[in-house]
């Protein structure tokens, strides 16, 4: 079963392997604006809090107690991430014999509401693979928003049900949901063998929103700007996921300005603007990995109207902070040690 530790979703499969599992946390961001302009990665601003929803029953309605899981405080129109991380801790056999952490492969489905953040389309379960409706950690570290085409997302952003923003009423037509619907998959006892197996094969060669008493689902996720970032397809085979062991974790978002009322805790302060980040001469992100091979993205998300496009539309003016910021050269995150292609010139 999940557990939540200091505000860290951790799936743990102990029949598989008790030392490896992957953490969630939902981090705090930058709202990037909302234009035809393509960002690259927006900092991280921390993270935001998670607490169990059985702990408050009088700030909360039934059916956000019966769905369980976690909440979390958001302010409208605030951004969001996901980030993925897998660990596995060798056994002391392993680690005398010069063992190195390998990576512990979970794939990983999210959906906001409903709606699932890679297809578009409506939550099904289990895996599937064409086209592939979820992510593998640790190939895949981080999700920033709905994918719309290859290479290109949209940023999640928080909005409340019930205003045709969010991509579960603009798919589906319905405002039941909201929220964010999570489910990890480990890899079977046999392929994880495997795969530990090849590890050591290789080391050996190279070593010689409003709530009272009425939180329902109050706030969904909308699409926001275009963010360049890559949802790297499965290196796996489909009969290597063990589906029956699957945890599932349903996320309520609350709208921030009611978090003390339900929690007695302070929310955190609305994050900056994107203007007033880049006027600090504050630093963006690019991934190294971004050659590498990607899902093409989904048609029916290609066709969600933004956040901003969608509240100009309502009230005639644009939302705030959504005009373009000019911002540096992106600072390069993950290892360019990696394996990467070498690109042929022409002139052989």
């Amino acid at each position: 079963m999940p557990t939540l530790e200091s505000d860290e979703l951790i799936f743990r499969f102990p029949k598989l392997e008790p030392e490896a599992g992957c953490s969630i946390t939902f981090k705090r961001t930058l709202r990037i604006p909302d234009t035809e302009n393509i960002y690259d990665l927006p900092p991280g601003l921390g993270s935001f809090a998670l607490r169990h929803a059985e702990d408050y029953p009088e700030g909360l309605g039934d059916k956000t107690l019966q769905r369980g899981g976690v909440i979390m405080p958001i302010w409208q129109s605030e951004a969001m991430w996901m980030n993925f991380n897998t660990f596995y801790y060798p056994d002391e056999a392993e680690a005398s014999r010069g063992w190195d952490r390998p990576s512990f492969p979970v794939a990983i489905k999210i959906a906001a509401g409903k709606i699932n953040a890679v297809t578009g389309e409506s939550w099904q379960p289990g895996l599937n693979q064409t086209p592939q409706d979820y992510m593998v950690a640790p190939d895949q570290p981080w999700l920033d928003g709905f994918a719309i085409e290859k290479g290109i997302i949209r940023q999640f952003v928080a909005m409340p049900l019930g205003e045709g923003y969010t991509a579960e009423e603009q798919l589906s037509g319905e405002t039941e949901w909201g929220g964010v619907q999570i489910a990890v998959t480990p890899l079977k006892a046999e392929a994880w063998e495997r795969l530990k197996a090849e590890r050591q094969s290789v080391m050996n060669v190279s070593a010689s929103f409003s709530l009272s008493k009425m939180c329902e689902s109050s706030m969904g996720l909308g699409a926001g700007g275009q963010m360049r970032q890559h949802i790297y397809p499965d290196p796996y085979n489909a009969d290597d996921w063990d589906i029956d062991a699957t945890d599932r974790v349903f996320v309520t978002l609350c709208h921030a300005r009611d978090w003390k009322k339900i929690t007695g805790e302070a929310p955190g302060t609305f994050p900056p603007s994107a203007k007033d980040y880049s006027k600090a001469g504050m630093p963006w992100f690019a991934y190294y990995g971004a050659d590498q091979e990607a899902l093409a993205g989904s048609k029916s998300l290609r066709w969600l109207k933004s956040v901003g496009a969608l509240h100009k539309e309502t009230t005639g003016v644009a939302l705030p902070d959504s005009q373009d910021v000019v911002v540096p050269a992106p600072k390069h995150l993950g290892d360019h040690h990696s394996p990467r292609i070498v690109r042929s010139g022409s002139d052989f």
